[in-house]
């Protein structure tokens, strides 16, 4: 297990996905957990602590580029390392 002294602080807003403005790739060394309303979620793609949401992938439906369309969900939100 991880000592979360010598890792970097979670930011408030974080993307998994490269292209975004919010994706931090030295996070992503490193596993994280995000849970939404107490319940722990593994298909997080973007959240935002402060905002209290997250958004997650559409399991069927794709934009015109055939990447997933993101489903917005609101709630608390925590963000650790797992």
């Amino acid at each position: 297990m991880n000592d979360t002294k010598t890792l970097p602080a979670l930011p408030d807003r974080l993307s998994g996905n490269p292209r975004s403005p919010h994706h931090v790739a030295a996070i992503f060394e490193n596993s994280i957990g995000i849970r939404l309303n107490g319940k722990e979620r593994s298909d997080v793609e973007e959240y935002c602590i402060s905002e209290g949401w997250v958004k997650i992938p559409s399991p069927k439906a794709k934009d015109r580029r055939g990447q997933p369309l993101m489903v917005t969900l609101k709630g608390t939100v925590e963000a650790f390392y797992s």
